[in-house]
């Protein structure tokens, strides 16, 4: 391996002087020592002197490891180098040299000292060992340009460190396996691991210095540290761990860090558990994935007690894992033996009721949380009895004070806002969450949570047209981490609900999650999400493929007061398909919940406009006008609900062909104001091609591009203007009953030609889908027949 040293350039800048004095003249009397840490070249330059004098004819005296001899083997160098005018030359490490040796040292009165390789060396040293000389920088800071290190890196051979371990001092072995955990620089651990004080420590800090393993920072280098994990007698490095960890619990100190370094590693007895335990509690805050693996680890290692169940239930919970945190939390419920059993039992009751509020089971999950009693449990009781339509019982879970934490005030206000939105208009309901989300944000959740008020305050928001304060908290819960692993989909999902419902296709589907690892309620969303897109990109395939997710998704939970919005957006593809029936008793135990609290205006509306839309795919005009009239009921209710009345009114004034174009413009401005930019678009697009009048029918298609937020094209009376001649002719065609391949062979065409055609054509006039750009385009292109 060495050889790669020889190559042209790569001799070491350090040995090149010597070395060229001695090529120019062996016969000189050098005295010399070559001082260097391990790896760093001192054997390789001695090889390379001893080439050099032996072709000269000059015999010379080369001592490698001169660290290593005793007093004796010194002072006989000693002598024969006084004796003789011969070369002498000595190469040693930096550390443990003894008086002779220093003195015979000093005697020389020169010294080589051979530093680590420059990024450049490395990079020629991996060209000449056939390694792509774009990773020498990652080998330079791997090794930190240790000769020897960049040798093993470039060559693959790091089985080499076995050996070389298994010989060091053995203090110095406990001294890197302590650092390559993270303890190297904590004095007092390390004087207490190497039963020495710390004035002891000195010596082997030397040490471990000249094994060229640290870095100038005396931090281990990235290769030892791999080293000391892998190559290292695992025997050693867990006696050693184990220690440092009952050190620093003996002591009340971190453990986080050090017990990492235990993982996998099988270690178990009850030193073990109760640093596994330790250092969960601390992972806890920033990391809950991290904990539930290190309460796992603790349980394997024989750690028992409510204190960790606990504690692995809600990690597990918090980190997503659902499945762990069911069975810790029923296992829990059934506790009899254990001293802590009353608190295992509602703390199991309490992760067993979030699991199932996360399942869509919110009947269960509010009789577990009022069972539980612990922090919050009664709130988030009061928030699952209303959405199933139990607004009494709400009511009366909130009349018991709870202890007023930050939590369980940011809980309990949540319940209050929740519940104090299906009185009236709800006017303040948005206000209030999105306090209880600023107030959670400063307590930090110590508890897994069935909701967040970040994700409510959104669904408020989503139905009450505030889709910028929706985003806004959302954002910040997203930012904040609130709820863990356990929200974090939810939050991400909602994000994509407000995108697409303020037209962002795009933003929308970056959101979207395959099903696999998603709980009921999170698959419901986003199902729907999915399927709300292809509906709005008249994706009729992508629409059909995502219908079967989507119902599916709606008949795993019974409807409660959350999920309206899904199910809105399943009622209006139901209709599509021609599947209403199939929908029919989801949409009557919808309504059944709503009836319960009264029809709520700030919940209901918009399940109403949905239904609208769905009653019109269907031309069912009497449902239709039953939805209208609710519509309108709940327009008093504030701008939002008014803004949906009228844009109903228009709706329906549209498909008999009775509307004024100047109401349809108002009331689609109104809903782009209130960022339904689709919806808004949607309309003014499907009355500009049920109007005879050309004018109004060329306003209403800029009117659609501008809530689209695309800018309006020049468009002349007949709308067509827009339109190349090719454009034209392959729209005529097409009118005229044409497939696109009939098309295609009547203009010497490909099929899939005239398909490209049309989606261009659909751009240039706005239209949402290939049906209304069908009409459309029959209301234009007689006008553009020659006159017979």
């Amino acid at each position: 391996m060495n050889a790669l040293l020889d190559k042209p350039g790569i001799i070491h800048p350090g040995a090149r002087p010597l070395l060229d004095e001695v090529t120019a003249a062996p016969e000189l009397p050098v005295r010399v020592t070559v001082v260097a840490p391990g790896g760093h070249g001192k054997t390789h330059l001695l090889a390379l002197l001893e080439r050099h004098y032996a072709g000269a004819g000059v015999e010379a005296m080369l001592v490698d490891d001169a660290d290593q001899l005793g007093d004796d083997e010194i002072a006989k160098i000693k002598a024969l180098a006084e004796e003789t005018t011969a070369p002498v030359v000595l190469a040693f490490r930096p550390a443990a040299r003894t008086t002779t040796l220093r003195a015979l040292a000093d005697s020389f009165g020169r010294s080589v000292a051979l530093g680590a390789f420059g990024v450049d060396d490395v990079r020629r040293l991996v060209e000449h060992a056939g390694g792509d000389a774009a990773t020498a920088e990652d080998v330079h800071a791997r090794t930190g340009g240790v000769p020897g290190l960049v040798l093993r890196a470039v060559t693959g051979r790091l089985a080499d460190f076995r050996g070389e371990l298994e010989q060091l001092d053995d203090d110095v072995h406990r001294f890197l396996i302590a650092a390559e955990a993270g303890a190297g620089r904590n004095l007092d651990l390390l004087a207490a691991l190497l039963n020495r004080d710390r004035e002891g420590l000195p010596e082997i800090f030397d040490g471990a210095r000249a094994t060229g393993l640290l870095g100038e920072d005396d931090v281990l280098l990235p290769i030892a540290a791999e080293a000391v994990r892998t190559w290292g007698s695992p025997g050693r490095r867990l006696t050693v761990l184990q220690r440092l960890l009952e050190l620093q619990l003996r002591d009340g100190l971190p453990v986080l860090d050090l017990a990492r370094s235990l993982l996998g590693t099988g270690s178990s007895g009850a030193s073990a558990a109760a640093a596994f335990e330790a250092a969960a509690r601390e992972a806890m805050p920033d990391d809950t994935k991290l904990a539930a693996r290190f309460y796992e680890a603790a349980s394997e290692a024989g750690g028992r007690g409510a204190a960790l169940t606990v504690g692995w239930a809600h990690a597990a919970a918090l980190a997503g894992d659902l499945d762990t945190a069911l069975r810790l939390g029923d296992g829990m419920l059934g506790s009899t033996d254990d001293p802590d059993a009353a608190d295992a039992r509602a703390a199991g009751a309490e992760v067993a009721a979030t699991v199932l509020a996360h399942r869509g089971e919110l009947a269960h999950s509010a009789e577990l949380y009022q069972w539980s009693g612990r922090a919050g449990s009664k709130a988030f009781a009061a928030i699952a009895l209303l959405g199933t339509g139990k607004l009494e019982a709400a009511r009366g879970v909130l009349e018991t004070p709870e202890v007023p934490t930050l939590f369980a005030g940011a809980a309990s206000r949540t319940a209050r806002a929740i519940t104090d939105s299906v009185s009236g208009c709800g006017t303040e309901t948005l206000s209030s969450l999105l306090g209880a989300a600023s107030m959670l944000e400063s307590a930090g959740a110590p508890a897994p949570l069935p909701d967040s008020p970040a994700a409510l305050a959104a669904l408020v928001g989503l139905h009450s047209g505030e889709l910028a304060l929706a985003e806004s908290v959302l954002s910040r819960a997203v930012a904040g981490r609130i709820g863990g692993d356990l929200l974090a989909k939810r939050h991400r999902l909602l994000l994509g609900w407000v995108a697409m419902t303020a037209g962002d296709l795009k933003t929308a589907a970056e959101s979207l999650m395959p099903p696999d690892g998603l709980e009921a309620r999170d698959e419901l969303f986003a199902a729907t999400l999915q399927l709300g897109l292809a509906r709005r990109a008249s994706d009729l395939p992508g629409l059909q493929r995502s219908w079967d997710r989507a119902y599916q998704a709606s008949m795993r939970q019974q409807p409660d007061l959350y999920s309206l919005l899904p199910l809105g957006e399943l009622a209006i593809a139901a209709a599509r398909g021609n599947a209403s029936a199939k929908l029919a008793g989801q949409l009557e135990r919808a309504h059944a919940v709503l009836d319960e609290l009264g029809n709520p205006p700030l919940w209901t509306a918009t399940l109403r406009w949905h239904e609208l839309h769905a009653a019109i795919t269907v031309e069912n005009h009497a449902a239709a006008g039953e939805h209208l009239a609710a519509l309108n009921a709940f327009a008093p209710c504030g701008r939002y609900p008014a803004a949906l009345a009228a844009a109903a009114t228009g709706w329906l004034a549209v498909l008999t062909g009775t509307f004024d174009p100047e109401a349809i413009t108002a009331a689609a401005s109104e809903l782009h104001e209130l960022g339904l930019t689709w919806d808004a678009s949607r309309l003014a697009g499907q009355a500009a091609i049920r109007t005879s009048d050309r004018k109004a029918m060329v306003q209403l298609l800029e009117a659609a591009r501008q809530f689209q937020g695309r800018a309006p094209e020049p468009v002349a009376a007949t709308g067509l203007s827009a339109l190349s001649e090719r454009e034209l002719e392959v729209a005529r065609l097409v009118v005229d009953g044409l497939t696109y391949k009939q098309a295609g062979s009547e203009l010497f065409i490909s099929g899939k030609t005239v398909e490209h055609h049309m989606a261009r054509i659909r751009g240039k006039l706005g239209a949402g889908d290939r049906r209304e750009l069908l009409a459309m385009l029959r209301e234009l292109l007689p006008a553009t027949e020659p006159q017979g």
